[in-house]
């Protein structure tokens, strides 16, 4: 089952029928003066709170893309501005980072992100590699362009960068 706006919808709408049951079952308690009349309100009023949550996810649900072919990354900075950076292992291969690019511009996507005059999300993908023991050195392999306001932006830019890929060793592990 995969978790779409519809569905949202939907389940909204059966919790807010079990809220009017819950608001009735509250009205006749407080009429009647029963014992429990206070949680019954308590209850009710949870319930609105997670009808109101369900609604707000029917305009934009909080789903995760996907992508055939993508390797496992970590975002490693985000200040929920234009920029972005994620880290891919050292063995990723150009093919792979092309299909994890495009998994991340899907998932760091949100009309919420302050454009600080922007107007293209930027996500950079790096690795780091030791060139000798004790030293480490970020090796940034490519990069993705994607619009800051449109979710299926049809002219995402990706760019990679083989000279970078050159640098990789051979025989890298994690």
């Amino acid at each position: 089952m995969s978790l779409t706006p519809a569905l949202f919808g939907q389940l909204a709408q059966g919790m807010g029928i079990f809220v009017l049951a819950c608001a009735l079952v509250t009205g006749l308690a407080v009429a009647r003066q029963w014992s429990w009349r206070y949680r019954m309100v308590g209850a009710t009023l949870f319930s609105v709170v997670l009808v109101v949550g369900l609604f707000s996810l029917s305009f934009e649900p909080i789903t995760r893309t996907s992508i055939e072919g993508s390797v496992a990354f970590k975002t490693v900075f985000d200040r929920f501005g234009p920029q972005a950076t994620i880290v891919v292992p050292p063995t990723v291969t150009p093919e792979q980072l092309v299909s994890t690019l495009k998994q991340a511009s899907s998932n760091l996507f949100s009309p919420g992100r302050n454009s600080q005059g922007a107007e293209q999300l930027t996500i950079y993908a790096r690795t780091v590699i030791h060139p000798q023991e004790g030293v480490s050195k970020p090796l940034y392999l490519g990069r993705v362009k994607r619009s800051l306001s449109l979710r299926n932006d049809p002219n995402i830019e990706i760019e990679i960068f083989p000279d970078k890929f050159a640098e990789l060793p051979k025989n890298q592990s994690l």
